[in-house]
């Protein structure tokens, strides 16, 4: 009967450790669904400048062209050309700085994206590792009742003799 106890306690802290794993892992798994999420949130954020930025290089760049054909036509007198020509070096200086934040923008997403492949990968291997442990834990648990049932029955027979 002692044994029996022993084997019922030892049983019930092993489901108790199951389950506690099983809550573990789910716990790490929805942490892990909101850092994909921040980071899918992270990447349309960095879109969002991205096409940002690349509409503002091309009104700078119609900006440069319009500028440079007003230049060319000769239309302004000297003094209007000459602030033509300070605003296209403007436009010019604008265009470069968009361009060069076109680039680190691009650059930027180009890491969020790699680092929202390896979240991937990290949330598929997650997933599967909680798939065993459920599994695990049902085994557990089916092992717990089947032990029970005959706990059950043992004690039944004990009690008709």
């Amino acid at each position: 009967m002692e044994k029996i106890r022993e084997k019922l306690n030892t049983l019930r802290v092993e489901a108790d450790a199951a389950v506690e794993r099983a809550e573990k892992a789910e716990a790490e798994n929805k942490k892990l669904q909101q850092l994909l999420l921040e980071r899918e949130q992270d990447i349309k954020s960095l879109t969002h400048q991205l096409d940002t930025a690349q509409a503002e290089a091309d009104k700078l760049e119609a900006k440069l062209a319009e500028s440079k054909i007003a230049q060319q036509e000769g239309e302004y007198t000297k003094n209007t050309s000459e602030g033509l020509v300070r605003k296209v070096q403007l436009l010019e200086e604008e265009l470069d700085t968009a361009e060069k934040n076109l680039k680190e923008t691009t650059e930027r997403l180009r890491q969020v994206d790699v680092k929202a492949e390896h979240f991937e990968r990290q949330i598929t291997g997650l997933e599967r590792e909680r798939e065993e442990w459920e599994k695990k834990y049902e085994a557990s648990e089916a092992k717990y009742h089947k032990s029970k049932a005959e706990l059950d029955e043992l004690l039944q027979n004990m009690e008709s003799i």
